[in-house]
């Protein structure tokens, strides 16, 4: 996703984990009537038009629009929720038609027909929204109205990833009556039909959600109001879920508070639920740059990285390493950085420079966003320029920036060697290939791959069955691996932390990595 939440480093879900809890379990019983669940996260909201948001705001989004498809809890693939029922209706994956639910409503009323999903759709189409998530309709070709219920999308490619598409939150249902077709809502209110209504909003503070009696949709809402408020960083939220100002953390927590809550959470009736997860940190190399251009500079610097090293000492093994840009738990995962180069070794990567002719120190300028990815940022690249100073075969300069120049900089090829996190649009692995390749990219930085590009994607997508495609992903991520353009850094793990009296934190976060508000719930025994 481009731009994923703006603040501390995400710990997301992956779709076939199982969650342990550290101390108490999350689970059974009902809620008591003690007002809202209050939720902490670092992942405020940017906007609350749908039309501008590929970012954190769709941890919103979810609880109080609706989309057509969505992840009951236990999901690993989109199901109907305004939907009633969805699929291709050929055989090449290019018409998918989706019939609505009867009788849908939003929150004050109006009535949620065909006719409104078109027009949510569309409308992203024609604010196209710079950095916005037209990017992900570039399959859509048209959308027809068949009736009040039913409507067909007509792709211009094959593509068995647009059902994953109709389930991002960027995709949620808006009323035409109240939204612009041709600009973005500015006035702070949200008229959805998802299974909250948003009560009030204060920009950066907090949200507060009440149950949306016009709600018809897949989910069983175990609470019937939730708060959600906003904090800078992870210190401050985990000391409120202490002092019980809040109930539940779901996104934000820093490696030293996630170590604590695991040894010390149970003093201060908290619990740990744990597990793997979907976020993946990595290192761009700019082809324009005269050093990063070259194959064996990337080669010889892939060779001494020492993943397992920055997951021990900077991130406390809160993290895994990673050896592939698709991640363990999704299918079509490989481990090929480490079975072409096995373990870091500074005499392997000095043979591949000199086999290049390239004997002297080489120099390398890192960047790095110093308020994006969270506060183990900045010691993760000391240890990586430590690691490839310490080698012999780098001299090593680093320099960071807030997000908001950082990103215009990388946009115009301004770094050498850059940073940066991903947190996928949907839960399958073309979402971690088809974004960094081709010569407009998520990256900034054009990466031809015309295999990729031309052939084993356009292949994959014309298979509705994801596990039928491995060998097409697996070869795109060998392809990765030989160009070494892109060198994985580590994955994620998901953790959520809780009051013991909260249950449904197990069932709560979608394959997405999105919290599902509704499954949290008080136990009212233990």
């Amino acid at each position: 996703m481009f731009n994923r939440n703006p603040c501390l480093r995400h710990l997301a879900a992956v779709t076939s984990i199982t969650l342990v809890a550290g101390c108490g379990v999350l689970s059974s019983a009902s809620s008591g009537d003690k007002g809202p669940i209050v939720v902490g996260t670092t992942s405020a909201p940017s906007t609350l038009d749908p039309a501008a948001s590929w970012d954190g705001s769709w941890e919103l989004f979810r609880n109080i629009y609706q989309t057509l498809l969505s992840y009951p809890s236990g999901a690993t693939t989109p199901q109907p929720d305004a939907a009633q029922s969805c699929g291709f209706a050929d055989t090449s994956n290019l018409v998918y038609r989706c019939k609505l639910r009867a009788d849908m409503k939003f929150s004050d009323g109006d009535t949620l027909d065909a006719r409104a999903v078109k027009y949510s759709i569309d409308r992203i189409k024609k604010i196209n929204l710079p950095g916005g998530p037209a990017g992900l309709l570039g399959s859509l070709d048209r959308i027809q109205v068949l009736n009040a219920r039913e409507l067909v999308f007509h792709l211009n490619k094959s593509d068995a990833t647009f059902p994953f598409v109709l389930a991002t939150p960027a995709m949620s249902i808006v009323d035409p009556d109240d939204y612009s077709a041709h600009s973005l809502r500015k006035d702070g209110k949200v008229f959805g039909s998802g299974p909250y209504s948003l009560r009030s909003y204060e920009d950066g503070k907090q949200a507060e959600l009440v149950r949306n009696e016009h709600y018809k949709g897949f989910a069983e809402l175990k609470n019937d109001a939730v708060t959600i408020r906003y904090f800078q960083d992870s210190g401050q939220m985990v000391d409120a879920l202490k002092d019980k100002k809040i109930d539940v953390t779901f996104r934000g927590l820093a490696s030293k508070d996630v170590v604590s809550l695991r040894t010390k959470g149970a003093d201060n009736g908290l619990q740990l639920v744990e597990g793997a997860g979907m976020e993946i940190s990595y290192l761009v190399f700019n082809p324009k740059d005269p050093w990063a251009k070259k194959l064996a500079v990337r080669k010889a610097v892939a060779q001494v990285i020492d993943r397992a090293a920055i997951a021990h000492k900077v991130y406390k093994d809160t993290v895994d390493p990673l050896y592939s840009m698709v991640p363990a738990g999704l299918t079509g995962h490989t481990t090929g950085f480490f079975d072409d180069y096995g373990d870091p070794s500074s005499s392997k990567a000095r043979q591949i420079l000199a086999e290049a002719g390239i004997t002297e120190r080489v120099p390398l300028t890192l960047w790095y966003t110093t308020d994006r990815y969270g506060s183990e940022t900045a010691p993760e690249f000391q240890e990586i320029k430590r690691q490839l100073e310490e080698s012999g075969l780098f001299r090593v300069s680093l320099n960071g920036r807030p997000w908001k120049t950082y990103e215009e900089g990388y946009r115009k090829g301004e770094y050498p060697v850059f940073g940066r996190g991903w947190f996928p649009d949907f839960p399958d692995a073309d979402n971690f290939i088809a974004p960094f390749v081709g010569r407009q990219n998520a990256l900034g930085t054009p990466y031809a791959a015309p295999r990729i590009t031309d052939t084993l994607l356009p292949a994959s997508r014309r298979e509705g069955d994801r596990g039928a495609v491995v060998k097409e992903f697996e070869a795109a991520q060998q392809i990765l691996v030989d160009d070494a353009r892109l060198l994985p850094l580590w994955q994620g793990k998901q953790f959520v932390a809780a009051s013991e009296e909260i249950s449904g934190g197990e069932q709560a976060l979608d394959p997405s990595t999105i919290m599902m508000m509704w499954e949290l719930h008080r136990k009212t025994s233990w």
